[in-house]
């Protein structure tokens, strides 16, 4: 699912292609991905951009006249943009956004529609899309600290908690815990002062560089290559490759659609987290350390 750095450096590619630009045509090839019938889609029609900003891991898309399209790429959803004549791509579209300048293309690939596109008037219909979780990098430390600790849940989750923190999901959470050299299981009312301040600076450093490097790597041109998987991260979706900090190999645990990547010596003073699943297949063969 694209996070905080996607969806960052996706907005910036938008904005800079439609703000101040005026929405022609809007064609939704696939009825399931709207989820809103009032306003219809036709009143966005031939008024202009205002603006484009991120919402936690949601697209908006501000038109003249109070409306909003909230687009939501959840898992598979992607955004291109094509030539103002050019066609999409037929079995993977799920709505064209046609501009004089270019044309804007939602898809999604997969037979799952997770994907969505709202469109709503006024800023309090805006605001019911807003899960309330904190900004990272414009947060202090008092704040981050009382968000983190206002429930009582392993960091893995409370990182991934839209009501808690705004765009972080699988992938950077992975990523800022083994920054912060801190277990993905570790509760978050029994981290010290110091933990909390190290996971506070690993969020904001794995969060700013890795919207920096996407940028960078965009460079100037509307971002193509968008995945929770790259070669450059240290953990996530790196199980059994080393870590690059002490060249262990990356552990996992998986649940349900999700995972948690983590270095056992960097993380987790060389235990091996319980999997569910496995741990109960080998009971008492299952390892407990790197050494095992």
């Amino acid at each position: 699912m694209p996070e905080l750095p996607d969806v960052e450096v996706y907005v910036e590619a938008l904005a800079a292609r439609v703000r101040g630009r005026t929405l022609a045509r809007v064609t939704v090839s696939n009825p399931f991905v709207l989820r809103t019938a009032v306003p219809p889609i036709g009143a966005v029609e031939g008024r202009r951009v205002r603006d484009v900003r991120r919402l936690g891991k949601r697209i908006v898309v501000e038109i003249d006249g109070e409306l909003y399209l909230v687009v939501h790429l959840m898992i598979a959803g992607r955004l291109r943009w094509l030539a103002p004549e050019a066609k999409p791509p037929a079995r993977i579209t799920l709505a064209t956004f046609d501009f004089a300048e270019g044309r804007l293309v939602l898809t999604e690939a997969g037979t799952k529609r997770r994907a969505s596109l709202h469109v709503v008037a006024g800023a309090a219909a805006l605001a019911a899309f807003d899960m309330g979780g904190l900004d990272i990098g414009a947060s202090d430390l008092a704040a981050f600290s009382a968000r983190l600790t206002r429930e009582n849940h392993t960091l893995k989750r409370a990182l991934t908690d839209p009501r808690l923190f705004s765009g972080v999901g699988n992938a950077y959470s992975d990523e800022i815990l083994h920054r912060a050299r801190l277990s993905p299981l570790a509760l978050t009312q029994k981290l010290g002062q110091d933990d909390v301040a190290r996971l506070r600076d690993a969020a904001i450093d794995v969060l700013a560089e890795w919207t920096a490097r996407l940028r960078a790597e965009a460079g100037g041109q509307f971002p193509e290559k968008v995945t929770a998987f790259r070669p450059q991260m240290a953990v996530h979706g790196r199980f059994g490759k080393p870590c690059p900090v002490c060249g262990a190999p990356v552990q996992r645990i998986v649940y349900a659609e999700n995972e948690a990547n983590y270095c056992a010596r960097c993380q987790t003073g060389g235990t091996i987290l319980a999997d569910r699943a496995l741990s109960r297949l080998l009971h008492k063969s299952f390892p407990r350390s790197l050494d095992e």
